[in-house]
Parts: structure tokens; C-alpha cells; sequence
């Protein structure tokens, strides 16, 4: 999900394993990537709209280990360098459940949230807001979405946790989650919306610019 946003300011996170952060209206919106301490991250390519495998569920992760670790460390250098607040492995051409948000765009490290195996136990109120996503860059669209939600999770390390997000936070978790069940955001735009922006890619791959 790109670093773009209206407001938000999320609650306090009842997680065992990430900590919701508190932004201010704006906060998430990050021109530049965060500084990076510690080993140097490996940067993976977006895998853009078109490859079959945005559109297909995501198997469950069952191995917790190091190599999962330090997979979702470069999920999240990868999300800072394409200036985005959330990231689905799908996007990244791996069909494992996992995600990474973050959206304050990488300006509080206690923002970093890891979801493995989430779902969505339970959502409240509904607000529509413009949405674009990574995968579908320079498109957006406005997607309506619950306002509150809570989602059930692993960490890394396995230990199971409940997360709960409001407005943007929110919103980033569902889309997040959409992509872990091969669903894009282009799915809950109207078909004449969802049609337009379908040609436009198109017309952009005959011209090798996709």
C-alpha cells in the first residue's frame, strides 16, 4: 500500500508482538526512506499487476525461524524504499502469508507491525478513502472500508496475537490481508473504474512502460 494517507491516529495495540503506533494526521506521509542501522537489507523487485501470482490465496506459514525474520526485515526495507506503508509477500513473487505495515512510512520503529497467518475477526463502522497500492503504481481509487478493525496474527517468533487498527491502520491491515487472499483494491472499485484503470495498464504494456 503506498505512503499516502488522509489521517489517521491509531489506538494503543493489545499485541504481544508489534506495538500500534500513534501518528499525527500526515505522519504517514514519507517523501524519503528511513535511515537503516544494522546489516544492509536485500531491496526486492514489486511484482506488478498482471503476474497471476497477486491474484491466487497465499499458503500458511508453519516454519518460524530465522530465515522467516530476516524475510520480514527485507519486506520492510523493501515497503521504505518504494515509499510505502504496507507490503503482502505476494508483492514481492513469495505466496506465504505474511505482511509488514508500518504507517508512519518508517518514522517510528515502534510502528513496525509483522502479520503472519492474519485474518480479520472482526470490523466496525465504514469509511471510503482513496487507496492505491504498490503492485498497481500511479492508479488509485476510492475503496470503502471499515473503520475499525481487529485482526488475529502470529509474529515471527509464532506467538499468536490480536491487533486492533482504526482509519488508516486500519485500512492498511484489510489491504494487506486482501492481498494474502489474492484480492486486489482494484476488486472494490466500481466495474467502470476497475475497466478504466485495466485498459490504461494494458495500453501501458504494449508500450513496454508495465
Amino acid at each position: 500500500m503506498p505512503d499516502k494517507s488522509t489521517t489517521s491516529e491509531p489506538p494503543a495495540s493489545k499485541s504481544t508482538g508489534a506495538k500500534s503506533p500513534a501518528v499525527t494526521p500526515n505522519a504517514a506521509e514519507s517523501s524519503t526512506a528511513p535511515e537503516k542501522s544494522g546489516p544492509a537489507r536485500k531491496i526486492y523487485q514489486i511484482v506488478k499487476y498482471g503476474d497471476p501470482i497477486l491474484e491466487k490465496p497465499s499458503k500458511s506459514i508453519t516454519k518460524f525461524d530465522a530465515e522467516l525474520e530476516e524475510l520480514a526485515e527485507d519486506m520492510f526495507a523493501t515497503m521504505y524504499s518504494a515509499q510505502g506503508i504496507g507490503l503482502a509477500a505476494p508483492q514481492i513473487g513469495k505466496s506465504i502469508r505474511i505482511a509488514v505495515v508500518d504507517v508512519t512510512g518508517g518514522k517510528n520503529p515502534e510502528a513496525k507491525i509483522v502479520l503472519v497467518n492474519p485474518e480479520i475477526i472482526h470490523g466496525e463502522g465504514e469509511k471510503r478513502e482513496e487507496e492505491g497500492c504498490l503492485s498497481i503504481p500511479g492508479f488509485r481509487g476510492y475503496v470503502v472500508r471499515p473503520q475499525f478493525v481487529t485482526v488475529k496474527a502470529q509474529d515471527v517468533k509464532g506467538q499468536e496475537f490480536e491487533i486492533r487498527g482504526e482509519d488508516l491502520l486500519a485500512r492498511a491491515f484489510c489491504h494487506e490481508i486482501d492481498h494474502l487472499n489474492g484480492i486486489l483494491f482494484l476488486t472494490h472499485l466500481s466495474m467502470l473504474k476497475r475497466d478504466l484503470i485495466r485498459r490504461k495498464i494494458k495500453k501501458l504494456k504494449k508500450q513496454g512502460e508495465w
